[in-house]
């Protein structure tokens, strides 16, 4: 088995595992683990020296994963986001990236989640790596094992969820947790409702978490009006800040003070309740559930509900996913008694033992709370709302008009939205009668409450919305006639008032209308996810028409779990133009084109997005919004007296050893051409060198490309040729080339046109190269569509085939002058001509993605300096605010006296620039294409940007004090090599800084 083993995974997946999981079992509070990587380190930075990108990826999961339960404090959480952000994202080169950094994130979290299970983890590991190459047709494959939507790269899909819970409330995510999921399923736009109160550093953290991943977070806090004998829930957005820290200055004023100080009281009102519903398990109702599921069921205590909870409001939700664990607990023993016991049992036995097994093992909260934990199973034990009004919260016995007059009194502008689950028609217009146009939202779709059955009026409600909006009196009139008409005969003791009611709406049609007549009553959908239902789909809504093609193809497919909601709402495309910072042709020259026909986005770039008209939502059974979530579900039960197949690694094809796959790749090709040489050469040299100058001509065009694209002859002296070179890429390039030969010397050339047609490359080389570099056009265009590759590459290729055809003439006229000359046959340059072809191709190739992957280098330089510089620019606008009696440019320029200068206040910012030095003399010596990319954003830079670049680098010359950084855990503990790098470096960097600048740097230590 050692042998068959050595075949799977590779070493550095178990290299990975055990950095990982000793991460995982040591004591995260421990100096040596609990070190973070600074913030300001560049993923493609001197950390990259120290730490692989697989491990930083897991710490910044880690830290994520576990921050509520370790105690983490929310810097921690935010530091970590950012990382995790930095690393997915400027892994990628850009093609792909935003969808190859969502399924590195998922991998990692599923890596981490299995901790215990090797073989999982092991198979997570290989995924990661296999991944992070970015390769679309790998990266897709990965995003629908995971059950993730492929989302635009441009990043401009219409994704939301305007109800969802973080661990503040009942969920179980902090919210930066909360941001990472929903930045991983492909949400823009999200939000986040909270119950009676907020805490302003939740808010900070949502906000911030929200900035750092780029998705617009809006913050809810939702109250419960008394409305007619029960309670309605409204929700309140405050908003028109700038910044999270607006938002907290405004929750610490006063006002708003008081009203949080009367939602906690409702908050502890409801805590309360939750409490006695504990009692009554722990007295009668533990006995009952018991019977029900045949265990005996322990109490839990108050304080086991208390740390479930955490920072958040106890909820019944809390206390079913308690007693879901106590049954479970409780059966362990009884199943292990069963499992001993089931050889040997009746069929029917069996039959019984199974079934019990299966209803314990897809248990969930939800069953517990829709058959235990209700108001109508426990009538003794009045809800909130219906207790005496003295024992009420004053927050709770509020008229929805009057609370909403104090909300909106608090802040304007803001958002009031009406959740109209358990409402009708009636009360829905009766409440913005009432309000007079201060509810701007309603929530006409909510996911949980649809799917509870608590919606049974959404196409009524649906079709008084559209008459507000629509500004049809004829509509709104003979919808609120009927309404009229129907309570004008019911026999309800109070329909003669709301009759009443009703008639003086319809008497004031104009006046209700005017309410939203400038500005219309939106909509919110939302799914009121809170991460612990198992039986409802998880956050997140999208549009499927704002997706790529690939994404339809597998929308509806028999796996697919998501779910199309009966809304619907118009979305249109949005195609804007912005101009570029830098034209090619000069402002002047420009501007003139752009008078000419077709030519007037000359020097644009084009950006499409989506607008979503809100007006024209409506309930459809066909809907256009669908699920972003599958049904979360335990999936198999949890307990199974059938032992599971053990699936072998030599079965699963997808974890074969990297190298020996890349092994029987080349091999497969290379077999395929050999025996086509031999089948089809009569000259001995091509017969038994063809496939050797075949695989020659790929290999070195290959080799070839990397290193020119990379830099080339300038290329930086610390990296060797092969560290351009991507070996997989290789093998497949060799893989495809070797298919590519029966296809085109078997079958188009020795076949069909030599043998069919009578062509060769002596009686008429312009039909035969050209027919050949048609075919191969065709054929390296159809793998790279089946591969993933964008549609620019494929059409690309075409071109290709294209400009190989004179280039193939070319080479047939100089090998026959050639052949020629040395007295040869030239009936052996027709059986070369595939041959001919193939150099051709290559050429031609050679040029074009050798200029692809070169772009692509310097897109990923560009993005890199632009971060290190902007970080290094907002760090001196820092200093000089902080400083404001000194000179800072001056002080740089003499490094030891700048290092002496700065106070504890900016001795952060001070460690900043220094490794803003640090990751860019990285860049210089290692990155490829740093170089050029530097030299032309030097000619671009003030002559003030310039100086502070340059002399910001100085800082590099305080040897004592960088090296204690390193001592200290900048980059971890594997601080040698990085150190090394400095130490024997920084002079040259420096040097090579002086002659780009222009500027004399006195670089002495």
């Amino acid at each position: 088995m050692p042998l068959l083993e050595s075949l799977f995974y590779d070493a550095k997946d178990h290299e990975l595992l055990r950095v990982v999981n000793r991460f995982l079992e040591r004591d995260r509070l421990a100096d040596d683990v609990q070190k973070d990587f600074h913030a300001a380190l560049h993923p493609h930075g001197i950390k990259e020296l120290a730490v692989s990108q697989e491990i930083r990826v897991a710490y910044a999961v880690v830290n994520l994963l576990d921050s509520l339960e370790s105690g983490a404090k929310m810097e921690e959480r935010l530091n970590a986001l950012q990382s995790l952000r930095d690393e997915v994202l400027y892994t990628g080169s850009g093609d792909f990236r935003r969808n190859t950094g969502r399924v590195l994130i998922q991998i990692m979290k599923n890596l981490i989640r299995a901790h215990g299970d090797y073989d999982t983890q092991l198979k997570a590991a290989h995924d990661f790596r296999k991944a992070a190459g970015g390769r679309r047709r790998v990266v897709r494959k990965m995003l629908r094992r995971h059950h993730l939507v492929e989302m635009p790269e441009e990043w401009n899909q219409a994704a939301f969820d305007n109800h969802v819970h973080d661990a503040n409330t009942k969920g179980r995510k902090s919210p930066t947790h909360l941001i990472m999921d929903a930045w991983i399923k492909g949400i823009r736009e999200l939000n986040v409702v909270y119950y009676n109160f907020v805490e302003p550093g939740a808010v900070e953290e949502l906000l911030r978490a929200s900035a750092v991943m780029e998705i617009k977070v809006r913050v809810g806090v939702e109250f419960q009006a008394r409305f007619r004998g029960r309670h309605v829930q409204v929700i309140w957005e405050p908003r028109g800040f700038a910044d999270y820290r607006e938002m907290i200055a405004f929750l610490e004023e006063k006002p708003t003070q008081h009203l949080m100080r009367m939602g906690r009281e409702a908050s502890l009102h409801h805590h309360r309740y939750v409490l006695r519903l504990l009692d009554r398990f722990n007295g009668s109702m533990r006995h009952a559930i018991g019977r029900e599921y045949g265990v005996e069921l322990e109490t839990i205590p108050e304080s086991e509900i208390l740390f479930l909870v955490g920072i958040g409001q106890t909820s019944r939700t809390h206390l079913a996913e308690l007693i879901v664990r106590g049954i479970r607990r409780a059966f362990i023993p009884m199943f292990e008694d069963m499992r001993a016991r089931y050889a040997d049992a009746s069929p029917e036995e069996q039959a019984k033992m199974l079934e019990h097994a299966e209803r314990i093992g897809q248990l969930s909260p939800d069953d517990i709370l829709d058959s235990w934990l209700l108001p109508h199973n426990n009538p003794d034990i009045p809800p909130p709302h219906r207790e005496q009004d003295g024992h009420v919260p004053e927050i709770l016995r509020l008229l929805p008009t009057t609370l909403i007059d104090w909300l909106t009194s608090i802040r304007t502008p803001g958002h009031i939205t009406l959740n109209v689950s358990m409402l009708s028609e009636e009360d829905v217009l009766e409440l913005i009668w009432e309000c007079q146009g201060l509810i701007t939202h309603l929530e006409l779709f909510n996911l949980k409450n649809y799917n509870a059955g608590r919606m049974e009026h959404l196409e009524a409600i649906s079709n008084l919305h559209q008459a507000l909006n629509g500004g049809s009196t004829v509509a709104l009139k003979r919808l609120i006639r009927r309404i009229v008409r129907e309570y004008g005969c019911s026999p309800e003791e109070k329909a003669g008032e709301r009759c009443r009611l009703f008639t003086e709406i319809l008497r004031n049609i104009p006046r209700l209308q005017s309410f939203y007549k400038l500005t219309p009553l939106r909509v919110r959908i939302g799914s009121d996810s809170s991460g612990r239902s198992a039986r409802m789909h998880g956050m997140g809504f999208v549009f499927p028409e704002t997706l790529p093609e690939a994404s339809l193809s597998k929308w509806n497919g028999p796996t697919s779990h998501r779910r199309m909601i009966p809304m619907h709402i118009e979305v249109y495309p949005r195609v804007s133009y912005h101009p570029k910072r830098h034209l090619p042709l000069g402002e002047s020259l420009t501007a003139f084109l752009r008078r000419l026909p077709g030519c007037r986005h000359l020097g644009s770039y084009e950006a499409e997005d989506w607008v979503i008209d809100e007006k024209t939502a409506r309930y459809a059974k066909d809907g256009n919004i669908a699920t972003l979530g599958g049904i979360q579900g335990i999936g198999k039960s949890l307990f199974s007296f059938v032992p599971e197949k053990e699936e072998t690694n030599g079965h699963n094809t997808d974890y074969i050893n990297t190298t020996l796959r890349n092994t029987l790749k080349v091999a497969f090709g290379f077999a395929l051409t050999m025996a086509t040489f031999l089948y089809t050469q009569t000259w001995w040299v091509l017969a038994w060198f063809g496939p050797f100058i075949w695989f020659g001509i790929t290999g070195f065009r290959n080799v070839l490309q990397a290193v020119l694209s990379g830099g080339g002859l300038r290329r930086s002296q610390l990296l060797r040729w092969n560290d351009y070179i991507s070996w997989s890429r290789l093998s497949d390039s060799l893989m495809y080339t070797g298919l590519s030969v029966p296809l085109l010397e078997l079958g188009v050339r020795w076949f069909a046109l030599e043998k069919l047609c009578g062509i060769t490359a002596l009686n008429n080389p312009l039909a035969l190269y050209t027919t050949m570099s048609v075919v191969n056009g065709l054929y390296i265009a159809s793998h790279n569509y089946y591969r993933g590759l964008p549609r620019a590459a494929v059409i690309g290729n075409l071109f290709r085939s294209v400009l190989a055809i004179p280039v193939s003439v070319l080479y047939n006229y100089a090998g026959l002058e050639i052949f020629l000359l040395a007295g040869w046959p030239v009936v052996i340059l027709q059986q070369g001509a595939s041959v001919i072809s193939k150099l051709a191709s290559d050429t031609v190739a050679a040029a074009i993605e050798g200029m692809a992957d070169k772009v692509v280098f310097l897109r990923m330089r560009h993005w890199d300096y632009k971060a290190k510089l902007d970080q290094l620019f907002t760090c001196f606008s820092r200093l000089e605010a902080l400083m404001p009696e000194e000179d800072v440019l001056e002080l740089l320029r003499r490094p030891k006296d700048f290092i002496q200068a700065v106070d504890r206040e900016a001795r952060d910012l001070e460690r900043t620039i220094i490794i803003n030095a640090l990751d860019l003399m990285y860049f210089w010596m290692y990155q490829p294409r740093a170089r050029n990319t530097l030299v032309q954003i030097a000619q671009s830079m003030t002559a003030d940007e310039s100086a502070i670049f340059a002399h910001s680098q100085l800082v590099l010359t305080r040897v004592e004090e960088v090296s204690r950084f390193f001592v200290e855990g900048l980059v971890g503990r594997n601080f040698a090599k990085p150190l090394a790098f400095y130490l024997a470096r920084y002079e040259e960097y420096l040097a090579d800084m002086a002659k780009l600048t222009g500027l004399e740097l006195d670089f002495r230590t």
